[in-house]
């Protein structure tokens, strides 16, 4: 792992003065810490895609395939024909800088080509030069430049400094969404074998086991299963679960990050207390073991191919629909991307809760409801009774985690439910230009979760730690929610930087810990094992008077 400069060395060298060289002179560097690691051959044979190779970013030799320039513009012609977007995208900008300060990269490092539209116009120069004909005909006169392998190690260094997070896409008048072109141009790189290892081993290891981690069906079972025995030796409350029951009502697909890390695993034995509160008939599949997709990071296709085992599994099982638990992209995905890639779901039926008996219309295409929204309609209609005080030790502000946000329109539901679990005045909300449709990216989604990358990453998610810090600094806040797996697994990295003492939490979690069984043992922790307000200084009290 790369050494990491403190938050002191990094802060006076962020500058955002306009360099003195014209963009098309300079080439990136590659230092340690400002790029992910090569895929390792393995990852892209398991799943038999092209050019597997050892190679390394850093050398100068990437050992492309002979044809590589041939296989780029092909491919860049194919995506012209399929997405018109793309085409829409490279002609409509008119470079009005509307998005230039929107990028958390850009604030972050002070580097003008992670400006969204100039990171655009890194892939845009290349089009104008072989499919427009001023472009062919006047060169950089126009903003035209040569394919070469500099220009594309140079996609590679900022088409990775981007998370896919749209956030300058809410600034630009036209519309222009600079994640859909992030996507397209990381397939052209990967069609000639140039993938990071992070995302390309998560994505072998779901493909080939099921999950990113590549957990065994047993080894998620004996997790959950784990789960089940914290619940209750916290709680006296038995949660038991089924897995892969064929005709249970709900199947639930959870991110594989709930069930095997540190703060998501709290998060998962809060899914397990509410469906058991409710005697929820549901089952879980070893097999659909992962909510999330990193094959959207790299690919439609592959995107495609990872998401279809949710669906198999849904129709194997026979169930009737589908609840999903807090992850981000495995949202993005779902409002925007499922059923035209897998659908439709005509073999399951419109979400209806069995407790409520709201009928989920906005999942009528794909089916599936978001765990967030299934929890705020418990509360809206009185189904849950609550002890607000067992999470009276939290004081909160709320991420908006940039796929169920920006990218399904999930705003109200997490707060309505974190209000209803936290006593009065322990939920703050952070500025309102850094939350909801504004909201900062966490700086680490799109497959960054490498620690080699890791003072990019602190770089990218100084935004987000800024508004948290702010909050913390004034109104004495400790814990950081969200709905969003990803952000559960790296937030803890980035607010230990920025933000020292800060917590990162599910909000499932906090539900957990205020539902009240009426056959529970008396609470004195909660779902983390730490006392309950009052109740471990009530016993050092009475073993001071002995």
């Amino acid at each position: 792992m790369a050494k990491v400069p403190k938050p002191a060395e990094i802060l006076p060298g962020i500058s955002y003065q306009p360099p003195a060289k014209g963009w098309m002179e300079t080439k990136p560097e590659f230092k340690p810490g400002t790029y992910c690691n090569a895929a390792s051959p393995k990852w892209l044979e398991s799943i038999g895609y092209p050019y597997s190779r050892a190679w390394s970013v850093t050398d100068e030799d990437w050992k492309l395939p002979e044809n590589w320039k041939e296989i780029i513009l092909q491919g860049l012609q194919d995506r012209l024909d399929r997405f018109r977007t793309l085409k829409l995208f490279f002609d409509i900008c008119v470079r009005c800088g509307a998005c230039a300060d929107k990028c958390h990269f850009f604030l972050g490092t002070g580097d003008p080509k992670n400006m969204p539209v100039l990171r655009a116009e890194l892939m845009r120069s290349v089009y104008k030069k072989y499919f427009k004909r001023a472009g062919m005909m006047l060169g950089e006169l126009a903003g035209a430049r040569n394919l070469t392998e500099d220009v594309l190690k140079e996609w590679f260094y900022y088409l990775y400094q981007c998370t896919e997070c749209r956030r300058c896409s809410l600034f630009c008048p036209y519309g222009i969404d600079m994640a859909e072109m992030t996507i397209l141009g990381r397939e052209l790189l990967s069609s000639v074998g140039v993938n990071i290892e992070w995302t390309m081993a998560s994505v072998a290891s779901c493909y080939e086991r099921g999950s990113h981690i590549g957990a065994t069906p047993q080894a998620m079972k004996d997790m959950i299963d784990f789960f089940a025995e914290e619940n209750e030796r916290v709680t006296g409350i038995a949660t038991p679960v089924t897995y892969n029951r064929k005709g249970a009502e709900i199947l639930f697909v959870a991110p594989s990050g709930d069930y095997f890390a540190d703060p998501g695993t709290y998060t998962f034995m809060g899914y397990m207390l509410l469906f058991n509160y409710l005697d929820l008939d549901y089952t879980i599949s070893t097999y659909a073991a992962e909510g999330g997709n990193f094959g959207f990071f790299m690919s439609h296709e592959m995107g495609k191919r990872l998401n279809a085992k949710i669906y198999e599994e849904a129709k194997r099982l026979k169930v009737k629909w589908i609840i999903g638990g807090e992850c981000g992209h495995m949202w993005r995905i779902c409002n925007q991307y499922m059923d035209t890639w897998n659908g439709p779901a005509d073999f399951l039926e419109v979400p209806v809760s069995p407790i409520t008996g709201t009928k989920f219309e906005n999942a009528a295409s794909h089916k599936m409801v978001h765990i967030s929204e299934f929890t705020a309609d418990l509360l809206y209609h009185g189904k849950l009774k609550l002890d607000p005080s067992r999470n009276a030790h939290i004081k909160m502000t709320f991420h908006d985690s940039c796929n169920t946000s920006r990218g399904m329109g999930i705003f109200e539901e997490p707060r309505y439910i974190i209000q209803n679990v936290l006593p009065p005045g322990h939920f703050v909300e952070m500025p309102p230009n850094t939350i909801r449709e504004k909201t900062f990216c966490c700086g680490s989604g799109s497959g960054f979760n490498a620690d080699e990358y890791l003072e990019t990453r602190m770089r990218g998610g100084l935004p987000r730690a800024n508004a948290v810090r702010y909050v913390a600094d004034k109104y004495g806040v400790n814990h950081l929610g969200c709905i969003c797996a990803i952000d559960r697994a790296v937030l803890p990295t980035l607010v230990n930087y920025w933000v020292p003492g800060m917590e990162v939490t599910g909000i499932s979690e906090m539900v957990g810990n205020a539902l009240v069984f009426p056959d529970e043992i008396e609470r004195t922790t909660d779902l983390r094992d730490r006392d309950l307000e009052g109740v471990g200084e009530t016993v050092e009290e009475g073993e001071e008077d002995e």
